[in-house]
């Protein structure tokens, strides 16, 4: 590991608004902050909203700055690149803004019931390979319902097409009404809600990449209801072309056990 990683983990370890659980696979007793995030990390009461796969921790920030009256938490394993968020909200003095390193395939274990109310999923990877490691599947959906409150909102922005129709064929096959979607964020004029302008009021850096190499931003967003049953579409879908992996392979219509 390069020096300029572990002094950026040095000063993660030191960061306040940063809780570093990166064994949460082995983890055996409950997570201190499990239903006291309000009271003991945040010390107030505003909804919680969750960025998964925060990155840099941009849209995190960005949002802290944007809604002060809701606290955001940015989720990630990858702690450099965090870095540059946490680093940038404890320099700023952000009081709304936290950061919880660990994997996201465990996030359930740091929530209580009903102890957020959104979630945003920023440029995930798309995980064309395997339908549980996909962000918005209902792998991860039954996740996310031991802690969104019923009917909480789930945000997709991507670049990715495949990831955008595999949510929207995963809605469709679940009747569940998205609130917005649009295949063109930023192109689609006849877009006005506050839903969509929130999505496009903060750019990362990966979606100034996908767009400056001419790829439009997707945006969906639905809510995840508590009572019913979830199922897998069964569908196949075109793989993203301009992504490196076998580009001849197709999706298949894979479920998950």
């Amino acid at each position: 590991m390069g020096k300029g990683k572990l002094a950026k983990f040095a000063e993660m370890a030191q960061n306040p608004l940063v809780v570093e659980c990166p064994m949460a696979a082995v983890m055996q007793d409950e997570f201190p902050l499990r239903g006291r995030w309000h009271e003991d990390f945040f010390h107030n009461q505003n909804p919680i909203v969750l960025e998964l796969g925060c990155g840099r921790g941009e849209y995190t920030v960005g949002l802290g700055k944007q809604v002060p009256d809701k606290n955001f938490i940015g989720v990630d394993i990858k702690g450099a690149r965090m870095w540059t968020g946490a680093k940038e909200a404890l320099q700023t003095g952000m009081k709304n803004v936290g950061f919880l390193r660990t994997n996201i395939e465990f996030i359930q274990r740091f929530f209580a019931p009903e102890e957020v109310s959104e979630i945003w999923l920023t440029f995930s990877d798309p995980q064309m390979k395997k339908v549980t490691k996909r962000l918005t599947s209902t792998f991860f959906l039954e996740r996310y319902r031991q802690f969104l409150q019923d009917g909480g909102l789930i945000h997709l922005k991507t670049d990715s097409n495949f990831l955008y129709t595999y949510t929207e064929e995963m809605l469709k096959a679940n009747g569940i009404e998205p609130e917005a979607k649009t295949r063109n964020l930023y192109e689609d004029a006849s877009l006005s809600g506050d839903l969509e302008e929130a999505a496009r009021s903060i750019q990362t850096y990966y979606e100034s990449m996908w767009r400056a190499r001419g790829i439009d931003i997707k945006y969906l967003c639905f809510r995840l209801r508590s009572a019913s049953a979830l199922e897998e579409p069964n569908v196949e879908i075109p793989l993203d072309e301009y992504r490196s992996y076998s580009r001849e392979k197709r999706s298949g219509s894979e479920k998950h056990v």
